[in-house]
């Protein structure tokens, strides 16, 4: 069936959770993972373009920081299972954008999200990233109803 999973993790106690069900789900159909995260392109910002022209290296090291504090957990979680994955940061501002873009370029067949816990004319109205990639994606997209997990986010 699913041969290769991109799964969208924002260090969130959401995509905690995410994780673990997208860990299980690859395991048990057999699939690779790959883990993605898009760092917010502080570059953007009056502060962080200051701190881009000041000094480019420590901006880059920054970003890169918090992207690998996601991104090793997921990686852990998948080698504990016995799985195959791949890990990809990207730096932007649309994150549904950059999720199908990277989806395609790996080679996905899937894409595993969550549903970000808003119902109705609510959801509709906030616009979810999980929304945008279910009206934009040519891939199937899964999407899991998950609840945070207990004692905290993903993070480092």
């Amino acid at each position: 069936m699913y041969r290769h999973i991109l799964v969208p993790l924002d260090g969130s106690e959401l995509a905690g959770a995410l994780l673990a069900q997208a860990v299980e789900f690859a395991r048990a159909l057999g699939a690779r993972i790959t883990f993605f995260t898009m760092v917010e392109d502080y570059g953007a910002t009056q502060e962080g373009a200051l701190m881009r022209t000041l000094s480019p290296e420590r901006f880059e090291t920054e970003m890169k920081r918090q992207a690998s504090a996601i991104l090793s957990k997921a990686a852990q979680a998948a080698q504990a299972a016995g799985l195959t994955c791949d890990a990809v940061v990207r730096v932007g501002s649309e994150a549904y954008v950059q999720i199908i873009e990277v989806a395609r370029e790996e080679g996905c067949d899937l894409i595993y999200m969550a549903s970000h816990g808003h119902r109705g004319l609510k959801a509709l109205m906030l616009g979810s990233q999980t929304q945008k990639v279910l009206t934009h994606s040519p891939l199937p997209v899964f999407v899991a109803k998950t609840a945070p997990l207990r004692g905290g986010d993903m993070t480092a």
